[in-house]
C-alpha cells in the first residue's frame, strides 16, 4: 500500500459513517418534532373514541365527554412523567374546539369541521411559505437542528429540501381535504369519522418519511449555537489577551521583579 492509497481508505470509511450520523441525526429531530408514535397515539384516540362511541349509541354528547376526558388523561399522564406535554396539549385544545363547535350546532359531525379547517390551513401554509422562499417545515425544524434560519442564506442546498419537504406536506394535507371536505357534506357522522380515523397516521407517516429522504441527502445543517459559543470564546480570549498587553506596557519591567534597591 503506498502512503497516497491511505488516507483514500480513510475517507471511504468516514463518509458512510458521517452519512449514518447525518440519518441518526435527522431520525431524533424528526421524532422529537413530530412527537413519535405516542404522539401518533395521542392524535388519533380522541377521536376514535368520540367515533366508537357515537357509532354505538349515536349520542353526542357522551362521545364528546368521552374524547375530551381521554384528552384530559393523556395530558395528566404526561405531566407526572414530566414528558414534554406540546403534542398532547394540542391535542386537547384541538378536541376542546371540537366538542364545543358541535355542541353549539347540535350536529356530530362538526366535531370534526375545526380539525378539518386546520388541515386545509396548514397545507396552505406549507405551499405559500414554500413559494416565499421560507418552507414552513424549515421553521419547525430549524430550531431541532440548531441551525435556526442559517439554511435561508448559508445552505442552499438545504433550503432545496426543507422547500421539496414542504411541498410533500402541502400537497399530501391537500389531498386528505379533498377526500374529507365531500365526506363532510354527504356521508354521515360515523361513516366521516372513520374514514377521518383512518386517514390519521398514513398521509403523516408519508410526508414524514419522505422529510427524512429529502434531509438524509441534503448538507449537513450549521450549528449556529456552537458557531455563537465559539464566537463568544474567541471574543473571551481577545479581551484577556488585551488585557494582558496593556498590563506588560504599564510595566516597565515587563512584569519581572526588580532587584534590590
Amino acid at each position: 500500500m503506498t502512503s497516497l492509497d491511505k488516507p483514500t481508505e480513510d475517507t471511504e470509511q468516514t463518509q458512510p459513517d458521517e452519512a449514518r450520523d447525518a440519518r441518526a441525526v435527522t431520525e431524533a429531530a424528526l421524532f422529537e418534532a413530530f412527537g413519535g408514535v405516542r404522539g401518533m397515539v395521542e392524535t388519533v384516540l380522541p377521536g376514535l373514541l368520540f367515533v366508537a362511541i357515537f357509532t354505538i349509541d349515536k349520542d353526542l354528547h357522551v362521545s364528546a365527554i368521552a374524547a375530551l376526558a381521554v384528552s384530559l388523561v393523556l395530558v395528566v399522564v404526561r405531566l407526572v412523567r414530566k414528558d414534554t406535554v406540546k403534542h398532547a396539549f394540542s391535542g386537547v385544545f384541538g378536541v376542546a374546539f371540537g366538542v364545543v363547535f358541535a355542541m353549539f350546532t347540535g350536529n356530530a359531525k362538526d366535531f370534526y369541521l375545526p380539525g378539518m379547517l386546520y388541515t386545509l390551513g396548514l397545507a396552505l401554509a406549507y405551499i405559500v411559505t414554500t413559494l416565499a422562499g421560507v418552507p414552513l417545515i424549515g421553521l419547525i425544524l430549524g430550531p431541532v437542528f440548531k441551525e435556526n434560519l442559517s439554511w435561508r442564506t448559508r445552505n442552499p442546498g438545504r433550503k432545496k429540501a426543507y422547500a421539496k419537504a414542504s411541498w410533500a406536506w402541502g400537497l399530501i394535507l391537500l389531498a386528505k381535504c379533498a377526500i374529507l371536505f365531500p365526506l363532510y357534506w354527504w356521508a354521515n357522522t360515523a361513516q366521516l369519522g372513520w374514514v377521518l380515523v383512518a386517514l390519521k397516521i398514513p398521509p403523516f407517516l408519508l410526508a414524514v418519511w419522505l422529510t427524512w429522504v429529502f434531509l438524509a441527502k441534503a448538507p449537513a445543517p450549521i450549528d449556529v449555537f456552537a458557531e455563537m459559543e465559539e464566537a463568544e470564546k474567541a471574543e473571551k480570549a481577545e479581551k484577556e489577551r488585551k488585557a494582558a498587553l496593556a498590563g506588560d506596557a504599564g510595566d516597565p519591567s515587563g512584569g519581572r521583579h526588580r532587584r534590590g534597591a
